[in-house]
């Protein structure tokens, strides 16, 4: 039996309708940007395998510290425990984010890491004895498939079996020239309520709904409104830290910075799933009590595994290799001129959009953007019929590779794109 059949007999797929999807791609190997189905056949993995890998696969650094790790520690609980990577990692993270972050919570992804963060501020509130409940995010949100981060994200879109089960949250439209103003009063009104406990965004970058994309000006606004107003701000840069959107955060773009920060993704090199829920000290400050019903009562079997800390730790490594600092500016720089190139052409496009190593081509359909565009399932067979690995977000197509991604390679990208933008 063939190892697609053998899937089809016990594997159910994530974000996909196993009823009419086509065939999965059968990836047996990777090296760098490239991944292998099992005729040996290359794909160049234009998303990162969902925006994790950014060094590269199977990269011999990040390999040799799991395999050391292994030999000395593979997993203990970290209740009344720790260990010599978990310590390393959060030492490495508080180092290289901006001045003001002291405490690192461990979670197993992004979901999770948002998750800790939204029970951060609800208890933060309450342990302080200060009735403030409600939550203000973002039309167009997506923060993780866990019932809280849920809550805090797009309602009626992948969401809609579960909204009855959801908590009430407050969303300001998504920013632009037109609504700058506007949607700045609008959170002033509703801070000046007392009733808000917290903020979160996807800061600069939206990732799920179609990397969508707004000013650093307007996030410093937001942010300098929610500390006038004691409103707790989170940034969740589950998918724009790491280096995506040039910076190495995306609150590297801002002129103040959040009291609490989620990271995941990119963390390990897109190795080993790790989420990790970063505070500043007022933050922790508050859970400090006799009481230990005011703790952090939270947790996960896998909290700051060895082998995936390790993992992580390797990674930031890498971060602080000149190599990389280099690959993060070319991909910039090839996305802006592929930004320019698209703009001259005709061809039917809504909009070019670029933040760092991130290019999103809208494609004009008549409609409105929407992740269900039949345009995604004929673009996804184009670019594997063209060895290339790319997901579009409905009509929506971009690109965020490895930074580690040939010149070559990525000028392959940039053709196909154009050739399958000429079949519309």
């Amino acid at each position: 039996m063939s190892l697609t059949d053998r899937d089809k007999d016990v594997v159910w797929h994530p974000f996909t309708q196993m009823k009419t999807a086509d065939s999965p791609l059968v990836i047996t190997g990777a090296e760098g940007a490239l991944l292998y189905d099992e005729n040996d056949k290359s794909y160049i993995d234009c998303n990162s395998s969902w925006w994790v890998n950014v060094h590269g696969h199977c990269h011999p650094y990040i390999g040799k510290a799991i395999q050391d790790q292994f030999t000395q520690l593979d997993h203990v609980l970290l209740a009344g425990v720790t260990h010599p990577k978990v310590i390393e990692l959060a030492e490495k993270v508080i180092d290289i984010l901006p001045t003001g972050f002291s405490k690192v919570f461990y979670s197993d992804n992004g979901s999770t890491a948002v998750e800790v963060a939204i029970k951060m501020v609800m208890q933060y509130w309450y342990n302080k004895g200060i009735d403030k409940h409600r939550f203000l995010a973002l039309d167009g949100a997506y923060h993780g498939d866990t019932f809280g981060a849920m809550s805090l994200g797009q309602r009626g879109y992948f969401n809609k079996p579960f909204e009855s089960f959801f908590f009430e949250a407050d969303f300001l439209d998504f920013p632009t020239k037109e609504n700058y103003k506007a949607t700045l009063d609008r959170a002033e009104k509703l801070f000046e309520t007392g009733e808000f406990a917290g903020v979160i965004v996807e800061p600069l970058v939206q990732g799920s709904a179609g990397m969508r994309m707004y000013e650093s000006n307007w996030l410093n606004e937001l942010m300098a409104l929610a500390k006038k107003h004691n409103v707790l701000f989170i940034f969740d840069e589950i998918m724009t830290g790491w280096g995506r959107t040039g910076e190495l955060f995306a609150m590297n773009h801002c002129n103040d910075t959040p009291d609490i920060v989620c990271l995941s993704k990119g963390l390990t090199g897109g190795v080993l799933p790790l989420g990790l829920t970063v505070a500043k000290q007022h933050i922790y400050d508050a859970f400090l009590d006799e009481d230990t019903l005011k703790a952090l009562l939270h947790g996960h079997s896998f909290t700051g595994n060895p082998l995936a800390c390790a993992a992580g730790a390797a990674s930031i490594d890498l971060f602080h290799e000149p190599q990389t600092r280099e690959n993060i500016d070319f991909i910039c720089n090839a996305h802006s001129l592929f930004k320019e190139r698209l703009e001259q052409l005709n061809l039917p496009l809504k909009e070019v959009r670029q933040c760092g190593t991130i290019i999103a081509i809208e494609v004009e359909t008549g409609e409105s953007t929407s992740y269900f565009s039949s345009i995604r399932v004929d673009a996804i067979r184009h670019f594997l019929a063209n060895g290339m690995l790319l997901r579009p977000l409905g009509n929506v197509i971009f690109l965020n590779p490895p930074y580690c991604i040939s010149e070559e390679d990525l000028n392959t990208c940039y053709t196909q794109i154009e050739a399958f933008l000429t079949t519309i």
